[in-house]
């Protein structure tokens, strides 16, 4: 068997990979602005129209949080750059991912509080929050495990198959918080028209793609 032909075939399928989750992942940015500024009534935190920070909230989760977290985990294993500087990037995207998400959260409790609405009673919600929070502690675990300086080459050993599995587990994970989201919304709305259902069944299905391509690209980048 012939090793390095091997690898040539896996990176260029991981990359290939990630051309197409960017493309999905892009595409999915691009549908959810038509919604929320199209069909429905625009995204403003601070504004008194509550529908416009409810809308904050699939904004920020999707474009800030789950797209930023796709594109860290994809970074660390097919960005052309020195293995530090991965980690780095790979870190930091997480990272601002998480802090967006922070302001997307609380957009969905800022709304709840201006119609007294009870918090958490959906699935969508025990989800989303169980996703943003473990994967908040993957992160500390992470910096602790594989940016800090003391840590033992051993240790970073031992924890990496778990930390890549826990990644994409978490992925999986927003995806399906992100797709109980949008179909939460969608029975909200009631009748809608045709074509806002349909913009938000493509959105659901080029996140859905966008999380399938981002593991494919990172399982195959493994064996590059």
């Amino acid at each position: 068997m012939d090793v390095s032909a091997d690898r040539t075939t896996f990176k260029r399928h991981s990359s290939l990979s990630t051309l197409v989750a960017h493309f999905f992942g892009i595409l999915a940015v691009v549908l959810m602005l038509i919604w929320l500024l199209h069909y429905r009534e625009g995204i403003e935190y601070g504004s008194d129209n509550p529908l416009k920070v409810l809308n904050v909230h699939p904004f920020l989760m999707y474009c800030g949080f789950l797209f930023l977290v796709g594109q860290a985990m994809m970074t660390y294993k097919t960005a052309y750059a020195s293995h530090q500087v991965q980690k780095m990037v790979h870190g930091g995207l997480h990272l601002i991912g998480l802090i967006l998400g922070i302001v997307g959260i609380s957009a969905a409790f800022r709304f709840h509080d201006k119609l007294n609405l009870k918090d958490m009673v959906s699935l969508h919600s025990w989800i989303g929050l169980t996703t943003f929070i473990l994967l908040g502690l993957q992160w500390l675990l992470g910096a602790f495990t594989f940016l800090a300086p003391q840590s033992s080459s051993g240790t970073r050993a031992r924890m990496m198959p778990w930390h890549v599995l826990g990644g994409r587990a978490l992925l999986y994970m927003g995806i399906v918080a992100a797709l109980t989201g949008l179909m939460q919304r969608a029975t909200m709305l009631g009748q809608s028209t045709n074509a806002e259902s349909r913009l938000i069944n493509f959105t659901g299905l080029a996140i859905l793609l966008f999380g399938v391509s981002v593991d494919f690209s990172v399982a195959l980048g493994r064996y590059n």
